[in-house]
């Protein structure tokens, strides 16, 4: 028989790792997710750490530095809907041994997983050439063609419930968490203009027309980062942790 591929779920949010947590659960003959992490470092010997980068530190930050620094186990592996090639240097050359889309289906996402553990660098093409530039692409002259990139929806996300989409939820988790509109694009990876759409869109659905107002309406409502740590306490934790 086959030992499955161990797997540790690392992001701010646990409806998002219980998300990922979800899609991998019908393959567990192949991937063994044993720990599920939010706001915490991962803590036990895996073979490859899925970290969503759904409101949390993009690769090119310190911050993502020090959420996936780790001694004795396996590969970082990224996955994200943000496939930009200028992320994903950043992330080969800090060593990450995956870059995955979020637009992947559960099968193939296993499938990646188990390429990663196995020693292969995976990559997913980047999705950035699915918009065209210029007049023709009815484009503003300030809208960058990267925010026009399809919407997917795997797994879920803080704020579904309540009619947000993936990209909403994170803008309006980023301001529930203090960050300016210019830390916002930063962070998410989007031009400040489709910052400003996102806030609108999600302002709407939610029923709020003040920063103020969406700040409290996101601590109420689950955007703001969790802490939380569940463990299969038969894979053994790093030593000193």
């Amino acid at each position: 028989m086959t030992v499955p591929v161990t797997v540790a779920i690392l992001n701010d949010y646990e409806v998002v790792v219980r998300g990922v947590h979800a899609m991998l659960e019908p393959f567990d003959d192949r991937v063994e997710v044993v720990e599920l992490t939010a706001g915490l470092p991962v803590r036990q010997d895996v073979d490859v750490v899925l970290y969503d980068t759904f409101s949390a530190p993009q690769v090119d930050s310190a911050d993502f530095d020090r959420a996936v620094r780790h001694e004795g186990f396996g590969a970082v592996c990224v996955y994200s809907w943000d496939t930009d090639p200028r992320l994903v240097d950043v992330a080969l050359s800090k060593g990450c041994r995956g870059y995955l889309d979020k637009g992947l289906e559960a099968a193939d996402l296993v499938a990646a997983i188990e390429r990663v553990a196995a020693g292969e660098l995976v990559v997913s093409p980047s999705r950035s050439h699915v918009v065209p530039i210029g007049p023709q692409a009815g484009l503003t002259a300030d809208e960058d063609p990267r925010d026009r990139r399809p919407q997917l929806v795997p797994g879920d996300w803080p704020g579904r419930p309540y009619g947000l989409s993936p990209r909403e939820a994170e803008v309006l988790a980023l301001i529930t968490q203090g960050l300016t509109n210019v830390d916002i694009a930063s962070r998410a990876f989007l031009s400040i203009n489709s910052v400003k759409t996102y806030i609108r869109s999600a302002y709407r659905k939610v029923g709020v027309t003040r920063r103020s107002q969406a700040v409290r309406w996101g601590m109420q409502h689950g955007l703001a980062p969790d802490t939380m740590r569940e463990t299969d306490p038969d894979v053994p934790q790093r030593a000193g942790a």
